[in-house]
């Protein structure tokens, strides 16, 4: 019974319900400075360790100490949703897309500056914001008066 139950979950994506099971927040990483780390993608962001962040790239892992952690930005831009008004309803053009960036700006292990810049989801932002304040010990400087609306709640 528990081989067919297990067959089953299988045959219904078990592979993706054990990826949400992973630590952390999905982002996406759409800019930086570290070398042999991608600049661009899909990120998980593990925040759970009391020392170091975690952004894991598909195999390719960077890690980060809070303690080397110098900046921390929080941004939003917003647009119409003008291709979806034309295309579905002009009711959309009274909604909004907002797009939540954060900056890190961090020392690396040979003392050189360092920069990444994640776009996380709205649902995340909060948690996101609350993990990296209390472990680097930094305040998050918000770049607008929305930003600091949608992360302080």
């Amino acid at each position: 019974m528990l081989r067919t139950l297990i067959v089953a979950l299988a045959a219904l994506g078990l592979p993706l319900a054990l990826a949400a099971a992973e630590p952390g927040f999905k982002a996406e990483l759409v800019g930086g400075t570290p070398g042999e780390f991608p600049t661009k993608g899909s990120v998980r962001l593990d925040l759970t360790d009391g020392d170091t962040m975690t952004l894991q790239a598909g195999k390719s892992a960077l890690r980060v100490s809070y303690q080397k952690v110098n900046t921390l930005e929080y941004g939003q831009t917003v647009a119409r949703r003008y291709a979806a008004a034309v295309l579905i309803s002009p009711v959309l053009l009274l909604s909004k897309a907002r797009k939540h960036f954060v900056t890190l700006g961090f020392t690396d292990v040979e003392g050189k500056q360092q920069a990444l810049v994640l776009r996380v989801n709205k649902g995340d932002i909060r948690s996101v914001l609350a993990g990296l304040e209390a472990r680097t010990g930094r305040r998050v400087e918000f770049l607008d008066d929305e930003a600091r609306k949608a992360g302080k709640g």
